[in-house]
This record gives structure tokens, sequence and C-alpha cells, in this order.
């Protein structure tokens, strides 16, 4: 028998490879021995990290479906996505009213803070101010705070793209193979803040715009791999997304409603408009060619 994760096959020989391992280092933990799996399949990410996190995932799940035998648990880390994380510890900022036009603010600064000393402050300004909050990103990630000379105007965030997504893969064309080939190719804007305080026109399009330009490069300077699509979600409810069509970003259909883990084929939370930015001419064939 043969199962798919993430786009990798394993087979009944790949089962008893994992259960010869764990036999020869009976002492050694899951998170171990994972790494110890990653090394032999060479199974990594395209910056050579070891994807030993799906791998765990990997074992696990063939461990609850009795394929194989994990040594028993040695800690269970807090999950950082529990409804019980603590909230980001809140930093102050100046909030004098800033309202002006975009000349007057232009050049505008990207900072990006993932794993800097200024990541703290984005957290906080997104935990604040955001009307989702803030959550532990996973996965492939950057954040950005905008600066205009040394006053704060946003925050900016981009992650792995979302797995599943009919009408964006029809756009591209893609086929479920090709889907897994090529998903690491895409970035997905989770987070987009104007602080409250400040009122300047067009100034979010100009954001997106020099985003596109920025984010490849931070990318592939991180990640090892280029992007060739930008894509978000647009809550109708609650925005026009006017700011994401003057910056030339194509809406493509809606979401399901039905999120990622959903057992019931039933809407259980809002529709969101889905709109994308392809970042060169012939994205198709890079994303269905990846």
């Amino acid at each position: 028998m043969e199962i798919t994760y993430r786009g990798r096959k394993v087979t009944e020989s790949d089962i008893e490879f994992i259960r010869q391992l764990i036999r020869e280092h009976p002492q050694e933990s899951r998170r171990a021995l994972s790494r110890r799996l990653c090394r032999a399949w060479n199974w990594v990410q395209a910056n050579g990290a070891l994807r030993d996190m799906v791998c765990r995932s990997l074992m696990l799940e063939l461990h609850r479906a009795g394929r194989i035998e994990l040594p028993p648990r040695r800690m269970s880390p807090p999950n950082p996505l529990g409804r019980d994380r603590k909230r980001p510890p809140r930093i102050e900022v100046d909030t004098t009213p800033i309202e002006t036009v975009l000349p007057e603010v232009r050049p505008l600064r990207f900072q990006q803070v993932r794993r800097s000393a200024d990541e703290g402050l984005y957290n906080s300004l997104i935990d604040r101010y955001h009307y989702l909050g803030y959550t532990h990103p996973v996965g492939e990630h950057l954040k950005y705070l905008i600066r205009s000379g040394d006053r704060l105007l946003g925050c900016i965030a981009w992650s792995s793209a979302v797995r599943h997504l009919g009408d964006r893969d029809r756009f591209i064309g893609w086929t479920q193979s090709a889907r897994r080939r090529g998903l690491h190719l895409i970035a997905y804007n989770t987070r987009f803040l104007i602080l409250p305080w400040v009122r300047i026109r067009h100034l979010a399009s100009h954001i997106l715009g020099q985003m596109a330009k920025i984010l490849p490069r931070d990318w592939d300077e991180h990640y090892s791999h280029p992007l060739y699509l930008l894509e978000t979600f647009v809550d109708p409810q609650r925005f026009r997304g006017t700011c994401y069509l003057a910056a030339n970003w194509i809406p493509v259909g809606r979401t399901t409603g039905r999120g990622k883990d959903d057992q019931t084929n039933r809407p259980n939370r809002s529709l969101k408009n889905v709109l994308v930015y392809p970042l060169s001419r012939d994205f198709r064939r890079r994303l269905c060619g990846a």
C-alpha cells in the first residue's frame, strides 16, 4: 500500500525503513528521529533546512494508524495557536495624527523584522490594531514595519500560500500534482494594517505596489526560491478591497467558507473574495512547470 503525504509518496518499504530507524535508535526522541529521517530521505526545503516538522507529522499519522510505533512523547510544547495563547506585550508608539499627501511621506522604508529586535513591535501593533489580531504564523513568512522618517505608518505580513483554493487553482490552470509542486512559489498576504491615526490617500495601494518589488527579493534571500504570484483574501462584509484593485490585483473568485480542516462540506465562516497579483508575465508557465 502506498500513501502520499505533502507531495511525497510513502511506500511499504519506506514505512519499514522508519520502523528500522526507530529500532536502531531506541533512546532518541521523536524530534531526533524525524531529523534522522529527513537526512536519510534528503527531505529538505529549498533553502536546505530539514523539513522535520512535516516529517514529524507524517510519523505521527503513521503511528496513529498503527503502522509504526513511536517512542513516548517526552514533552508537549505550548501550542502558539491555542486559545489560551499569551498576547504579545504591548509596546507604546507615537500616535500623533498624520494627515498629509503621499509625496510628503515618500520614500517609504520597509523594514523586514522577522527574527529581529523589532519583531515584538510588529506583533504588538497587529494584536492591538488589526481586527483579526495577532496569531503566530507557521511555515515560511516575513513581517514588515513601514515607516516614513521616524514615524510608523503601518505593517504588512506574508506567509506560505493557502494549500487548497479552488478559484485560484483554476485561474492558474493547475492540476493537483502541479499545485503540490508549485505551491511554495506563491506568498499569501496574511495581514495589512495602516495605523488608525494615519490619513494619507493612496498610501495603501502604494505600499502594495512597493511590496511587489521588495518581497520577491527578500523571499529569495531568506528561503532560496522565487515567487511568481501573490494572493490575499478580502472580507466583503468589512472591506471593498479598493487598495488592492488600485494596485492592479486581480479578483479571481471567492472562498468556500469551509476552512482547511472542514469535514462537513458546509460553510462555517464568512466567504472571502480572493485576489491575486502575478509577479511575472509567464507566471502560469512557471507555476505549472515548477
